[in-house]
């Protein structure tokens, strides 16, 4: 079959939950991807901040490959090397005690979800089961995560959502307190807001935060399923600001690429989960273990995160340099290769002619166009992204 004539059988095959591009893709190599026709396409969009190490990268393959050879899959009462190691990792390497592996981000922000209001409701008691999330946030698409996502006040159709969530404003203390109760369980929030729009924390917000929470004994939980993993310039978003969650989420670039998540906790707040009070079947699997460790002792190498700042601080430099020349580009935001430039003209149509020049990347809302190439990118493919970026601006205006 030819392009077309996949894109209109995938029509009858799958439930239409994505807005289909005009190509197919047959196979990626670095920070690129081709597809079915043999077009090259710059991967600004990494699988939304997936693709820690790009594609088809060597580190991966041979994680794929040996353990693939040997066995992939069994319960969770069993453990194994890969899972042990993964596990071990994730704790020498963070301010946590504990390690819950699954499958996807949306899995770990119901781990956390979960283990917030158990902690609250044997601590402080049955009635303490309230959460305070964010205006702009997302945590996911299960239930739970949905619940804890501002833009289910757009979709009314799946309700009603777990109760007892309130929304607060982003860096602003005030809404938060004055949500706060006695039933406040947890406070669940984006150190940099991915699909909310590419929206920084402040530092003084995010201590503020900590401060409330230890003076009210409320469980604070970081999402860094999108900022975390390498992706801001360090191996945790968290380590960039002093404050350290009780709950942190990770998934996306931890697998570079391979469905995997991970909630960690204090000891504290990890001792209240205990046989079959959670679960997953494929959660910590051999594979995704195994992967995911070989992709986190990549990334947390301290010249690979060195790498992965200076070139989030190139790409926004450049970024402001094409801002004068074109007032379709408006204010920049960003931590290491996690970029969003707000945009006075539609995203969507934007992205598709970008698309259509070799560039793949990202929308944050209606107007923000969001940047997220694969951690291994330099100034040469920041380079090529700027000069394809400047031309389909000079085609738009």
């Amino acid at each position: 079959m030819d392009t077309q004539e996949m894109l209109e059988k995938a029509q009858s095959v799958f439930v239409d939950l994505y807005p289909l591009q005009d190509i197919v893709l047959d196979r990626g190599e670095g920070c690129c991807l081709f597809d079915t026709d043999g077009k090259r396409y710059l991967d600004f969009a990494a699988g939304i901040a997936v693709a820690s190490l790009g594609h088809a990268h060597p580190v991966f393959i041979k994680a794929v490959e040996e353990q693939i050879r040997c066995f992939t899959t069994c319960p969770g009462t069993y453990m194994t090397s890969p899972r042990l190691a993964c596990g071990e990792f994730l704790i020498e390497h963070s301010a946590f005690d504990r390690v819950f592996l699954c499958n996807s981000g949306t899995e770990a922000v119901e781990a956390a979800f979960k283990l917030a209001r158990k902690w609250a409701y044997e601590t402080k008691g049955p009635d303490c089961h309230e959460v305070i999330a964010f205006h702009n946030g997302f945590h996911g698409r299960s239930m739970g995560a949905a619940s804890l996502t501002y833009k289910r006040d757009n979709q009314p159709f799946l309700g009603p959502y777990v109760p007892g969530i309130n929304f607060a404003d982003f860096n602003d203390l005030a809404s938060v307190e004055a949500l706060v109760t006695d039933k406040t369980a947890a406070i669940i929030i984006e150190p940099v807001q991915g699909e909310g729009g590419v929206w920084i924390a402040a530092p003084a917000f995010l201590k503020a935060l900590r401060t409330l929470c230890d003076e009210k004994n409320i469980a604070l939980i970081f999402d860094e399923i999108q900022c975390g993993a390498g992706r801001c310039g360090t191996a945790f978003a968290y380590e960039q600001y002093g404050v350290i969650p009780d709950i942190i989420t990770l998934a996306k670039g931890m697998g570079g690429g391979f469905p995997v998540g991970a909630m960690l906790a204090k000891g504290d707040f990890a001792s209240h989960f205990g046989h079959g009070t959670h679960g997953t079947t494929y959660g910590g699997n051999p594979l995704a273990a195994n992967v995911a460790l070989a992709v986190m002792e990549t990334v947390w190498q301290p010249a690979f995160l060195k790498n992965v700042r200076e070139t989030g601080a190139y790409l926004m430099d450049q970024l402001d340099g094409l801002r004068h020349d074109f007032p379709a580009l408006g204010a920049i935001r960003g931590k290491g290769l996690l970029v969003g430039v707000d945009m006075n003209i539609p995203v969507s149509p934007f992205l598709k002619a970008l698309l259509q020049n070799g560039v793949m990347a990202l929308s944050a809302g209606e107007n923000t166009l969001r940047l997220a190439p694969p951690l291994i990118a330099g100034r040469a493919e920041v380079d090529e992204a700027i000069e394809i970026l400047k031309k389909t601006l000079e085609e738009t205006a």
